[in-house]
């Protein structure tokens, strides 16, 4: 069987240690920190100063894509990328040596000023109005690819798993920066790829997952929400990046937890909205990419029919957002009809709510009318596809009887 949530912490720690040794060049073996070195080196290098003996050099491509968007920034945002990483390196430099008890208030290069207005000696507001600003220079895919260039996505993804000394507003401020980096990027995802990011921040996910109802954790869930966001934008649009995901058992019990799939001896909270709404999207991109096939569905079912049987009646789900998005995937994957039997053999039940819910909308009157039109035009058009469905050929073969509830189903969050 698999293992519940409250054990993964520990089954994922190594792996996440290993992934994160090997992506930083020049770290060295268990060296922690290694990313924060690496993009040292790089800004080094990018000013045209030697490089580190035992540091591996950009390729020529690298170099000359980064040399030419740093010359070109219409207001020097090259150049200005480049200062916030400075700044956020000596910072965080800073905060390493008082993690570690050792030179506190040291950069590398030597004591840092104990001044509030040193550029180096950043509070933690500081950091994050800087990272917000490399957000908004990253959005343009030419700058998001020099970041790629010079190391900036080792450096995000160690600072964000860097759990200890780095606060958890700086982190999840990284994880946005990462997200944006990646969206609609194939080159960056092409290195998020590379670096084994899928395992890294699974690992990360649930790390921060709270261990019970008295754990505070992430709580909230804006962090895991975050991670969830980073992994989506890194996935999403490239197909072997989504195949990668699809296959691995962490990445989707990433999904099942955060829509709320746990084993029944577990005593864990429900997840909170901005977390449900983050795997739901991502579940709904997911299973019906222009990539996705009869065995990625097949992998999802669990979630589908779970999504099917507690996300659209209000009465088990009260966010309206939340039952919009869910009738909006099982919509969309009637549509396209890759593996739907399985969806067919709930067809009854979520014909009869429908009926139900498409009477009480259409009572309503004024505001409550507009507010609940667009989960109106969700049920009236999923109850036509399911309509239309019923002649499909029966040669899917994916068992819908038994998947008829979802508490029949065999998500990967169910022990034995």
């Amino acid at each position: 069987g698999h293992e519940p949530l409250e054990r993964l912490a520990s089954s994922t720690t190594a792996q996440q240690k290993a992934v994160n040794n090997n992506m930083a060049d020049g770290g060295g073996p268990n060296t922690p920190w290694a990313w924060l070195g690496l993009l040292k080196w790089s800004l080094s290098y990018t000013d045209g100063t030697a490089p580190s003996a035992d540091a591996e050099p950009m390729s020529a491509e690298d170099r000359a894509f980064l040399e030419s968007v740093m010359k070109e920034g219409i207001i020097d945002e090259g150049e200005r990328m480049k200062e916030i990483l400075s700044r956020l390196t000596s910072a965080l430099e800073i905060m390493r040596n008082r993690s570690e008890g050792s030179g506190e208030g040291e950069t590398d290069e030597g004591p840092a000023e104990e001044t509030k207005g040193d550029r180096d000696d950043l509070d933690e507001d500081d950091l994050a109005e800087l990272l917000l600003e490399l957000r908004d220079i990253v959005e343009q895919i030419d700058y998001a690819r020099a970041f790629a260039a010079m190391g900036g996505l080792p450096f995000l993804i160690g600072c964000a798993t860097e759990r200890g000394a780095v606060p958890r507003s700086v982190r999840s401020s990284c994880l946005g920066v990462l997200a944006t980096l990646c969206q609609n990027n194939p080159p960056v995802q092409d290195s998020m790829l590379a670096l084994g990011s899928t395992g890294i921040l699974s690992g990360l996910y649930f790390d921060e997952f709270p261990r019970g109802l008295t754990d505070e954790g992430d709580s909230d869930g804006a962090l895991r929400s975050k991670i969830v966001q980073a992994m989506g934008c890194s996935i999403r649009g490239h197909p072997a990046a989504e195949e990668k995901f699809c296959d691995s058992d962490m990445g989707r019990k990433v999904i099942e937890s955060g829509l709320g799939i746990h084993a029944t001896s577990e005593t864990l909270p429900e997840p909170p909205m901005v977390l449900r709404k983050r795997c739901l999207f991502f579940l709904h991109a997911l299973v019906t990419s222009d990539t996705s096939n009869a065995e990625r569905i097949k992998e999802f079912q669990p979630c589908v029919l779970y999504v099917a049987n507690n996300f659209l009646d209000p009465a088990k789900e009260k966010e309206f957002e939340i039952r919009e998005m869910g009738l909006e995937l099982l919509d969309r994957m009637v549509k396209q009809k890759k593996k739907i039997n399985f969806i067919l053999g709930i067809k009854g039940g979520l014909v009869g709510l429908g009926i139900q819910r498409i009477k009480e909308m259409r009572e309503l009157e004024g505001e409550e009318r507009e507010f609940a039109s667009v989960e109106l035009e969700h049920w009236e058009s999923l109850i036509v596809q399911l309509a239309r469905a019923e002649s499909l050929p029966e040669h899917e073969n994916d068992g819908a009887a038994a998947g008829s509830s979802s508490k029949n189903s065999a998500p990967l969050m169910l022990g034995p």
